[in-house]
């Protein structure tokens, strides 16, 4: 899991939202859409929603919940994060181009971007 770099995280418990520091450069709309993608999840499925980048650049989404949470809805949140990944398609891919451009500092021709 350390190779993995945090995008933002989403608590349900403690109501809160948090984006990673690296990517408070992201567009001002961008970075709302997160916000809004991020809250309504654990608000609609409970727990702790986390979008982490894997080594290679790609987008991951970790959902958990505290021990003994009778809330927490794991197979709602399964097919929520498929739910998203299929609506929000072109954000997500935005997101991973960001991350490998920006952040691992590859050029656009590496990643496959027209110039």
């Amino acid at each position: 899991m350390s190779d993995r770099q945090i995008l933002c995280v989403s608590n349900a418990y403690e109501q809160k939202y948090y984006l990673g520091e690296a990517y408070r450069g992201l567009p001002e709309a961008i970075q709302e859409e997160l916000q809004i993608l991020c809250v309504l999840f654990t608000e609609d499925v409970g727990g702790i929603l986390t979008l982490e980048y894997e080594e290679d650049g790609s987008l991951y989404f970790h959902t958990t919940a505290e021990e003994g949470d009778l809330l927490y809805d794991e197979i709602g949140s399964v097919l929520k994060v498929k739910q998203i990944q299929r609506e929000r398609q072109e954000l997500l891919e935005a997101l991973e181009l960001y991350y490998q451009v920006f952040i691992l500092g590859k050029s656009p021709q590496e990643v496959g971007m027209q110039g």
